[in-house]
């Protein structure tokens, strides 16, 4: 495996493993009203590819195939991180995290979904507060976390 910074003809790769993973993965504490508002079938192709050139952002690719990816502004707060759903518990996560929090200065900050929070609680993450967040119309329950860093 070996990350590499984000270019712009990941992100068609990167939508289509955010919309799997959202879709499985997180279907165990999501319902599925919550995760078609969280990663609907349509999307803004361009907003897409814009957050990730805007910010701090790194694929992991494995035997040419990508398999993660991570995005972090350049305040601390970790956008995104979805590791792709047939490649779980590999490490992949961990990675990305890994070379986010080496480019921060004093914190790194997150939402959570419930899914990923005992992820961020095993890498020293401190919960702040539940928060129940609108997307397009529909409830969700996450968890702003924070990490200092030393």
């Amino acid at each position: 495996m070996r990350i590499r910074s984000y270019k712009e003809e990941d992100a068609p790769i990167l939508r289509d493993l955010f919309w799997d993973t959202v879709h499985t993965v997180n279907a165990v504490d999501y319902t599925r009203i919550q995760l078609d508002a969280w990663a609907p079938v349509e999307y803004d192709r361009n907003a897409w590819n814009q957050r990730f050139l805007d910010h701090t952002s790194f694929v992991v690719e494995n035997d040419g195939h990508i398999v993660g990816f991570g995005d972090m502004d350049a305040q601390g707060y970790l956008d995104r991180l979805f590791v792709h759903k047939d490649h779980q518990n590999e490490g992949i996560g961990t990675m990305l995290c890994d070379a986010l929090e080496a480019l921060a200065t004093k914190r790194v900050i997150t939402q959570a979904s419930i899914t990923a929070k005992p992820f961020f609680e095993y890498r020293g993450y401190r919960y702040i507060q539940k928060q129940i967040v609108y997307v397009r119309g529909v409830a969700m329950e996450n968890y702003w976390m924070e990490k200092i860093i030393l």
